[in-house]
């Protein structure tokens, strides 16, 4: 079966920087719904398309094309104050918005005395990142996963 809208893809997967270092070493295999649903990024779901079982891919991301450009906007510093004691660079938290959309991840990566210096780029912004991938499963998605537009099951999404 070829990969198509509204099957549902099992990659095995790895992900390195243009250089060769690992990003992300995919211990579990990557499930999404194919058809524009969002579970992947565009450039390897165009990648993807008609592709068989056993068929291996390596996409070259632009920055564009997977966590986005660096936005020096979205560094800040907030006052030590309002962090607890035991904080270091490199923790991450969530922080709501204030319109209550999605969390926005910040990353600690600075921290002066009485200044904490706050990063709101996903750690990948910026770089550009190479995709392998080989696809090891295909099959249809079932009319409920169409309809919420993900994976259900194992290794799929669960509602909370």
């Amino acid at each position: 079966m070829k990969i198509a809208k509204n099957t549902v893809v099992t990659l095995a997967y790895q992900v390195t920087d243009p250089d060769g270092n690992m990003v992300d070493e995919g211990k579990q295999p990557l499930i999404y719904l194919h058809g524009g649903y969002g579970g992947i990024f565009a450039a390897i779901e165009a990648a993807l398309a008609d592709r068989d079982v056993g068929e291996a891919v390596v996409v070259k991301l632009q920055p564009e094309d997977a966590f986005g450009e660096y936005d020096a906007s979205l560094v800040e510093m907030e006052p030590r104050s309002l962090f607890p004691d035991n904080i270091e660079v490199g923790m991450q938290f969530e922080r709501a918005s204030e319109e209550g959309e999605d969390d926005t991840l910040f990353t600690i990566t600075d921290i002066a005395e009485d200044k904490v210096v706050v990063d709101g780029n996903h750690p990948l912004a910026g770089m550009a990142l190479v995709f392998s991938c080989t696809v090891s499963g295909v099959r249809a998605a079932t009319r409920e996963e169409t309809m919420h537009g993900h994976v259900h099951g194992p290794g799929g999404h669960h509602h909370h």
